[in-house]
């Protein structure tokens, strides 16, 4: 994909106005090469303003417009928008889903025989440039639509290729992930709080040493368990902190609350 390719999104929510400002920023997508519908007038004029990009009501015209198209809205809405795409979107265009919990096979369906489609689970941190994407090829689509696809959720973040069958475990950690997250720095926050520092003081220390430990795993080669050891002395402070979340079952909870994400998140697909 070049910066001539034409992207059309179907919903500008922030999910997808978050994907269209990464493409801008990264040099990927053109302004006026960028079409957005959204039945909310408001927020149309609002992603004009701040990005430039054409703007309409009628998903019609971001189809007639695109070479990719990016569904992006809620998967409650999803039947009804691809009922009023039938017939609209041959094989030549890309059609690239980020709503949760819609398989494939009922996007393929529903847009008509042949259609290339990718299906993706992106998470909220898109929305600043650090997501996690998972996507999955459809029947018809290519490697290279799997590429192309790749290279636009690049644009917000890091990606990894799975089959569909794994996408719900994706859901289970990173698309639902973000809270656990904010629950484990809410949690550390009220431990420093506890123990007599400020609420900000303690909020910001904890975001920090989230995001810097994040970091220094993605950043580098060693396990986790690694990392770990090297802050952990003997007899030492952090050791004592350990212990304390293994008594009360920190791993445990964090496991079970994949499974019983990736398990609602099976549950909704099934009912499609």
């Amino acid at each position: 994909m070049d910066s001539k390719t034409r992207i059309g999104f179907i919903g500008g929510g922030k999910m997808g106005g978050a994907i269209a400002g990464g493409l801008l920023s990264r040099g990927v997508a053109e302004a006026s090469r960028i079409w957005v519908s959204d039945t909310a007038k408001d927020r149309l004029q609002e992603l004009k303003d701040l990005y430039g990009i054409h703007t309409t009501t009628e998903n019609q015209t971001v189809v007639k417009n695109a070479d990719i198209l990016i569904l992006a809205v809620k998967p409650q809405v999803m039947g009804p928008v691809l009922k009023g795409l039938s017939g609209a979107v041959g094989r030549s265009k890309l059609v690239i889903s980020i709503a949760a919990g819609i398989p494939i096979a009922f996007l393929e369906g529903h847009l008509g025989k042949g259609v290339r489609v990718i299906r993706t689970m992106p998470n909220t941190p898109a929305l600043i440039g650090e997501g996690a994407t998972a996507l999955a090829r459809g029947s018809h689509a290519s490697e290279q639509d799997l590429e192309t696809a790749r290279q636009i959720f690049n644009a917000v973040g890091q990606t990894v290729i799975v089959p569909e069958e794994q996408l719900d475990a994706v859901t289970g950690l990173s698309g639902s992930g973000p809270a656990y997250v904010f629950i484990i720095l809410e949690a550390l926050s009220d431990g420093g709080v506890r123990m007599g520092l400020p609420r900000d003081t303690a909020l910001v220390l904890a975001a920090q040493t989230l995001l810097g430990a994040a970091k220094l795993f993605l950043t580098g080669d060693k396990h986790p368990g690694q990392l770990k050891d090297m802050v952990t002395s003997p007899g030492g402070t952090t050791i004592a902190g350990i212990q304390a979340l293994e008594e009360g079952g920190l791993r445990a909870a964090m496991i079970r609350a994949v499974e019983a994400a990736t398990l609602r998140s099976q549950e909704l697909g099934k009912a499609k």
